[in-house]
């Protein structure tokens, strides 16, 4: 764990249940990771906003990377197994 400007930063590697699965486990990992660092940015900008927040350039840019991060994952998790997924998911990340 990493802690830098009041973010947290986790690193976490996940081993799959089948060898072959590793790489894209990795990659689901990772961007539920980013999803996590943009989700917890996002939450401070709202939180810290004079505005709402449609009216923000700031948040609707980190808005914006949150859902793509999100869709990514979403994307490397329907390539994986159940039982990679059901790993993936019980983990601290999710």
């Amino acid at each position: 764990m990493l802690v830098t400007n009041n973010f947290i930063f986790i690193t976490m590697k996940i081993t799959s249940i089948t060898k072959k699965n590793q790489s894209m486990v990795n990659k689901a990992v990772n961007w539920l990771i980013k999803y996590n660092e943009f989700n917890t940015q996002r939450d401070f900008i709202s939180d810290n906003l004079e505005c709402e927040e449609y009216e923000s350039k700031e948040w609707k840019s980190i808005n914006r990377k949150c859902e793509n991060a999100f869709d990514k994952y979403l994307d490397y998790m329907s390539e994986l197994p159940k039982r990679e997924q059901a790993q993936i998911e019980k983990s601290e990340l999710y």
